[in-house]
């Protein structure tokens, strides 16, 4: 049982990350290469995930600036700011759960919690790139160094405290989708649509509840010590929230490609014929979630399964299409 392994896997004397110098010499951290602490420091900022930080680059897409210089300049700048962020905000959330994540039989793998990166290393390199983050915020206006705020204090809200709050902790992540997809629109002062902003929200909904499933299945009888909030849920309740949540992102996304707004300011009503990829998407994301139990991690499950890569891939493509090739 998945469960039990963990459970040895910590019976075995896995010892806490030790900082300071006795850290460093009971770790082995003094002997360590450099280059393999750089090397783990990397693996600790998830660069698979930045894959979600594309969502900026929706406002450039669909407010048809994407041949505007200055606008894609902004996009990318902006792009680069969420990824210093978040990343920032994965080693903060793997220290404070440096403890938790080693029951577990997957995060016991990360750096951290396997004892192979030092905790004070992947503190300062969250302040750095924290920094990082707000300068390059700062360049972009005040209105993005505001989202950027929300963005920051709701990750650390949710990692010290939010995750355990029952259909709060998933809302909050599902928030950050939407935030992403705000400052996007921010950062080059254009309109973004209502319809869009509600598609993308229950799409990281959809994301989200998959997440808390596999984590369910995974552990079994085990969740609830890993978080206590998973014993609030079940794989019956999470398939209802996800038929809910799949029908939702569905609808709002054909009423967003009909919508009389969105025809006059896009200047075409094709935008409709990308609905069968939007539809062959979700139905691929259910078909990994619930047949080959993949789907716990979003941005992995993109980059490995080829198909869901290639239709996101033609979805974003025939968009592009329709929009500046006037199809």
């Amino acid at each position: 049982m998945v469960a039990n392994n963990a459970q040895e896997r910590l019976g075995q004397g896995r010892e806490p990350v030790l900082t300071g110098e006795a850290g460093a010499g009971q770790n082995g951290f003094d002997t360590v290469s450099p280059v393999v602490v750089l090397m783990q420091l990397f693996k600790s900022l998830r660069a698979y995930q930045w894959s979600k930080n594309l969502l900026l680059f929706a406002a450039l897409v669909f407010a048809r600036q994407l041949h505007v210089p200055d606008q894609l300049r902004k996009s990318v700048v902006a792009f680069l700011a969420f990824c210093a962020a978040s990343s920032a905000m994965y080693l903060l959330n793997d220290i404070l759960d440096v403890n938790q994540d080693r029951l577990h039989p997957e995060k016991c793998k990360r750096p951290i919690a396997g004892g192979n990166l030092p905790i004070p290393l992947a503190g300062v390199a969250a302040v750095v790139l924290g920094a990082v983050a707000g300068v390059m915020s700062w360049y972009l206006g005040r209105g993005f160094l505001g989202i950027m705020a929300v963005y920051v204090f709701i990750t650390v809200a949710y990692s010290l405290g939010l995750k355990n709050v029952f259909l709060l902790d998933v809302l909050v992540i599902s928030i950050g989708f939407v935030i992403r997809a705000l400052a996007g629109a921010v950062a080059l002062d254009v309109a973004f649509s209502n319809w869009l902003m509600v598609c993308t929200l229950f799409l990281a909904l959809f994301l989200s509840l998959s997440k808390r499933r596999h984590e369910i299945q995974l552990l079994e009888e085990e969740a609830v010590n890993h978080r206590e909030v998973l014993g609030h849920y079940t794989v019956e309740y999470l398939d209802s929230l996800n038929l809910v949540v799949a029908c939702a992102t569905l609808i709002t996304y054909t009423i967003y490609t009909c919508s009389p707004e969105v025809v006059e300011r896009l200047g075409t009503d094709r935008l409709y014929l990308t609905l069968p990829f939007v539809v062959y998407g979700l139905f691929r994301y259910l078909y990994l979630l619930h047949v080959n139990t993949h789907g716990g991690d979003p941005a992995r499950t993109l980059i490995k399964d080829k198909y869901l890569a290639v239709t996101v891939l033609l979805w974003g493509v025939l968009c592009i299409a329709i929009i500046y090739g006037k199809i």
